[in-house]
This record gives structure tokens, C-alpha cells and sequence, in this order.
């Protein structure tokens, strides 16, 4: 079953890499290429030509997800890897020294949007399955890849692979993303909130008049930053994620109309990136954001404010004794020579809802975790044979074990 690895092709990993990559996939409303859907085409056309029973799902017009299996004639699991095909925008094109869609290689790295996350990994997925059917080594089952878009956004693209029932029947997940070939078994958790005060217009020169949002969105604020602290000093620093946070990112008064610097605005508005760890229970935080709103309420009887919770994405742990995680660990062995590191991951993937479909998940895969979404965005050449060879040899090894009842 190792011989596997000897079927990785490098050049074939670095040239679809760069092909996928050649493709702009960032989304921008209104522009008619501004989406996934030429990516996810050229995605669903290689995956046809090695065989693989493909379908072509338009999730909305222009973002459809790209559904293949690799079913290998015999009874046993399912396992899944997962990669999306948006990334974000290239933003300041003077920033970059090499071509965002360029997928130039320069000291044994490919550069360009989306090298690192994830198209690089996407690639390796594909040439891990073409391993695995060049080596002819029999095994039981299926592999299911999934390739959503919109994981940058909102994450529709997982959300509507899981609502047609594609992630029934699945037994396992490796989530392809840029973690240097660990194997993060856990990943914080979000929620994402925006928080209204609301006042009453007046002269800047006799505020009286009035009702300030502002004064009472900073309070709410601080108050918001001491629920953070109390969060953290009763949970600690996670091992892999870190601490805990509430982060107020957008702050914006007035909400609607133009802003004047002798106006007292009637709303504020600031959006607030929450981020969980195990041990935190999402709805008992709302319940105390909530508390703390009502009592600056009790306080002043002219604070008003609205707290809406507008996506919301569980933190998740996969046990080290897992399946996918003791053959991913055995994988990494074979290939690296050397032992895993076990990490988590900082942010949120697709496999969030993956987890919370009941699908235990692994992620890992090539690329520096700290590039995602940099100028002069990059993976290692090396990395990425890597993750290839430790993708095809995950797979067999979690497909030819026994299975627990």
C-alpha cells in the first residue's frame, strides 16, 4: 500500500496547480466572470477525463460545487476530501512582485492567488486519486471528493453539498487546507454579530438634545471586552487554538444617510467577529451578550441596542484515537519520515458543517499557514508533493481499515 507514493507525478501536482490557479475564481457581483464557475468547468472536465463519476451542481447562478466519486467496485466507507475553488481578491495588484493568476515558480515555489489556499491543494487531491488509480492497489470503498465554492463567504457551497444529502453516508473527512502538513484535529469555532445602538439626531453643539449611540456602542463595547476576559480566564489558553475572542471589526455611525462632523448620528453600528474554543457553548454566550446589553439598559433608560447573530459556526474536535486521524498520523509517517505535529486551526473551514453533519474531520495540506490572503500568496513545491503523497496514502490506509461497529 505504500507503493502509492511512488505514483505521485510532480510535475503532473505543480502544472494543475498552476492551471487552476491561471483561472480567476475570486467572486465579484456584477462582473460575469467574477465567480467559480469557469474554475469549477475546467475542475469537473478533469475529473470526467480520469473516469470519476462527476456532478455539476449550480449552488446559485455562476457558483456551482463540483461532486466526483471514485468508487472502487468493492463494498466499505466513504471517505472525503474537500477543497474549494473561490479565493479572495488579489487586492493591490503594485503589491505583488509576481502575477496573482500567473502561477509563476520561482525558487522552488508556485506564486499566485490561491497557491497556498487552496488551490494547490485542490490539485493535490486530484493527483492523490490519480496515484491511487495509477497504482492499481485494490481497496474497498469510495472516495468522494467534494470541491465547493464560496468557502471564503458564507460558505454556501458546503451548505447546499450537505442540504442534497451528499454528506450522507460519508464515514470520514480530510479538509484540504493550508497547514503545513499537520494534522489539525480541532478548529475554533464563530459567530458573526452585528450589534445596533440607537439614538436620536441632534446638533453637535448641544448634544442634550439628543441621544448619542456612539457613547453607548463604546460602552457595549468595553463591556463586550470584559466578557472576553472573563471567557478567557475561565477557559484558558487552548493547547492548539489559543484564546478566545470578540473582536469588534467594522465601526460605522452614521448606519444610513452622510456623515457630518456637527451631527449627532441616531445609529451606530459595529460588527463583531467572535471566535470559540471548546468549552464554550454558543448559545449561553449569546444569552450573556444579551445580559449585558439589558443591564446598560437598567443603567441608562435611554441605551437602546440590538444584537443579531447572522452566521454562526461551531468549534470542532475530532478524538486522536479517530480513524482518519490514526491513518492520516500513520501516513505522515510513511512519507515524512518522521513524526506528525497535531495542531488546530485558527479560523473556520468547511469542514465546520462537515462536523456538524456528524462526519468526524481531519485537515491538513500544504502551504504556510500564515500566507492566506498576502500578496505574493505561495506553496512549496516540496510541500505540496507532500500533502499529494500524504493524501493517497491517507485514503488507503483509512479505506482498508477495519471497520468499527
Amino acid at each position: 500500500m505504500n507503493q502509492v507514493i511512488s505514483f505521485v507525478d510532480e510535475q503532473e501536482v505543480v502544472r494543475l496547480t498552476q492551471e487552476l490557479v491561471r483561472i480567476p475564481s475570486v467572486y465579484r457581483p456584477g462582473q460575469p466572470d467574477g465567480n467559480e464557475e469557469r474554475v469549477a468547468q475546467f475542475v469537473a472536465d478533469t475529473l470526467q477525463e480520469m473516469g470519476l463519476q462527476v456532478f455539476y451542481e449550480e449552488v446559485v447562478p455562476g457558483r456551482p460545487n463540483v461532486i466526483a466519486f471514485y468508487d472502487s467496485g468493492r463494498p466499505g466507507k466513504t471517505l472525503l476530501f474537500e477543497a474549494h475553488t473561490d479565493v479572495v481578491t488579489e487586492g493591490d495588484r503594485d503589491a505583488w512582485s509576481y502575477d496573482p493568476f500567473g502561477g509563476q515558480i520561482a525558487g522552488g515555489r508556485i506564486y499566485g492567488r490561491g497557491t497556498c489556499d487552496t488551490k494547490g491543494n485542490l490539485a493535490a487531491a486530484i493527483c492523490a486519486v490519480k496515484a491511487i488509480q495509477r497504482s492499481a492497489i485494490p481497496f474497498p470503498g469510495k472516495i468522494l471528493l467534494c470541491i465547493p465554492c464560496d468557502e471564503e463567504g458564507m460558505m454556501i457551497g458546503i451548505k447546499d453539498f450537505i442540504r442534497r444529502g451528499w454528506a450522507e453516508g460519508v464515514d470520514a473527512a480530510i479538509i484540504c487546507e493550508p497547514e503545513e502538513n499537520q494534522l489539525c484535529v480541532t478548529q475554533k469555532g464563530a459567530m458573526r454579530a452585528i450589534l445596533r445602538t440607537y439614538g436620536k439626531m441632534a446638533h453637535g453643539a448641544m448634544p442634550l438634545t439628543g441621544v448619542n449611540p456612539n457613547t453607548r456602542m463604546a460602552r457595549a463595547i468595553l463591556a463586550l471586552e470584559e466578557l472576553e476576559q472573563r471567557e478567557c480566564a475561565r477557559l484558558g489558553q487552548h493547547p492548539m487554538l489559543g484564546w478566545p475572542s470578540i473582536t469588534p471589526t467594522i465601526l460605522q455611525a452614521p448606519v444610513n444617510g452622510e456623515p457630518q462632523i456637527n451631527v449627532v448620528p441616531d445609529q451606530c453600528m459595529t460588527t463583531l467577529d467572535i471566535r470559540t474554543v471548546p468549552g464554550q457553548d454558543h448559545d449561553a454566550l449569546r444569552r450573556e451578550m444579551n445580559a449585558i446589553l439589558e443591564q446598560l439598559a437598567r443603567e441608562d433608560d435611554q441605551f437602546k441596542a440590538v444584537l443579531d447573530v447572522i452566521e454562526e459556526r461551531p468549534w470542532t474536535l475530532t478524538p486522536m484515537e479517530a480513524d482518519v486521524v490514526q491513518a492520516a498520523a500513520a501516513a505522515y509517517r510513511e512519507v515524512a519520515k518522521k513524526e506528525p505535529v497535531f495542531n488546530g486551526v485558527p479560523g473556520a473551514t468547511d469542514g465546520t458543517f462537515l462536523h456538524k453533519a456528524g462526519i468526524p474531520i481531519l485537515t491538513t495540506g500544504a502551504g504556510d499557514r500564515h500566507i492566506p490572503h498576502h500578496a505574493d500568496e505561495y506553496v512549496e513545491i516540496t510541500q505540496l508533493v507532500e500533502a499529494t503523497q500524504l493524501f493517497a496514502l491517507s485514503a488507503l490506509t483509512y479505506l482498508t481499515q477495519p471497520v468499527h461497529a
